[in-house]
């Protein structure tokens, strides 16, 4: 009776394990042994075969098992945190994806750099820490220390204008194309882009703005784009106020980079006797469940959070266990949530 052949996918695996054993001029038994877990191998040893697994992207399921990631957060994303929930969904689907996997997560709030960044060095040089998430963080000196360790990393809700480290953000851009789209769509041609400048995020929503009114013929003059100092409700009903009082902002719709910064356009509007969505129209960018508990309730686009830290734990995952061969810049697709604080243009006034 002939011999039965073994499966493809043993075959496989057995020369995968071979050609680890060979990079490390160690035994295949060696090898499966310290992959397992077993004792028998030297420390040394096994974080050379490990590095030769990763290299060959053997998968590695007992390094997650227990493991612990820190996640590195910036002052703008804990300041955002104690006003509006969109750090603290993104922080919930990045601890959920963890957990699912038996990951322990220890979140970090990163100081200025003036102030010493002790913490971020301690977690680069464990050997306890799998890897590390950094959330809302644009400090190239801090990027540069990561990829100078070599510690597998995320970016979240930034990324990394030297493509040295990976990244998942929303895609900003796309996102207020789309919602230009829709007020275009609705017949406004003189639409206001309300922002605080400063991180690139942002930039490239102001970026989108543009390429919408650009795309359809129309006037994207700099007077439209209404600069706010922060990004509470307050900055922007003071900001809109003002060029409403000076009779400065002619426009017929305005799109505000925040659900937070449309709150504060929603009431200059109000205070000033202007109908929305009647006389202007106003719509947001985030989705905050306050958005639907305004009156109107508002219009805006959906960024998912969530998504974002659930994406960023998995890409970390498969980084410090396979490695990485491209550095990848991935952007989260957005969704227009239609409410009230939208209409088509009022005859006379469009």
């Amino acid at each position: 009776m002939p011999k039965k052949s073994a499966p493809p996918s043993k075959i496989l695996a057995r020369n995968r394990l071979r050609d680890i054993a060979l990079a490390c001029d160690v035994s295949i038994s060696s090898v499966s042994r310290a992959l397992a877990g077993q004792k028998g191998v030297r420390e040394d040893v096994r974080q050379r075969i490990f590095e030769a697994a990763r290299n060959a992207r053997y998968p590695l399921p007992n390094m997650v098992q227990g493991a612990r990631i820190a996640v590195f957060a910036s002052k703008a994303a804990m300041t955002d945190y104690s006003r509006t929930q969109f750090t603290w969904h993104v922080l919930e689907g990045l601890k959920s994806a963890a957990a699912s996997r038996e990951i322990e997560v220890s979140l970090i709030p990163l100081p200025d750099p003036e102030e010493g960044q002790i913490a971020l060095m301690d977690a680069l040089t464990s050997q306890d820490i799998l890897g590390v998430l950094l959330l809302t963080i644009d400090d190239m000196q801090v990027m540069a220390r990561i990829q100078e360790s070599g510690k597998a990393a995320v970016l979240i809700n930034s990324d990394d204008p030297l493509m040295r480290i990976s990244s998942v953000s929303p895609c900003n851009r796309s996102a207020t194309r789309m919602a230009c789209d829709y007020l275009i769509g609705l017949g406004h041609e003189r639409i206001g882009f309300v922002m605080r400048p400063g991180r690139p995020t942002i930039r490239r929503r102001l970026e989108g703005w543009r390429d919408a009114l650009l795309e359809h013929g129309l006037p994207c003059p700099d007077e439209n784009v209404i600069s706010v100092e922060d990004w509470t409700p307050e900055c922007a009903e003071r900001a809109v106020g003002e060029r409403l009082d000076k009779g400065q902002l002619d426009v017929t719709a305005l799109l505000c980079a925040a659900d937070s910064l449309a709150l504060g356009a929603l009431s200059a509007l109000k205070a000033r006797q202007i109908a929305c969505p009647e006389e202007i129209s106003v719509m947001g960018i985030d989705n905050l469940p306050i958005s639907d508990l305004l009156t109107p309730r508002l219009t805006t686009m959906h960024i998912p959070a969530r998504e974002l830290g659930e994406t960023a734990v998995e890409m970390l995952i498969e980084l410090s266990t396979q490695g990485q061969r491209v550095v990848r810049r991935t952007e989260l697709a957005c969704r227009l949530i239609e409410r009230d604080s939208t209409a088509s243009v009022a005859h006379g006034i469009a």
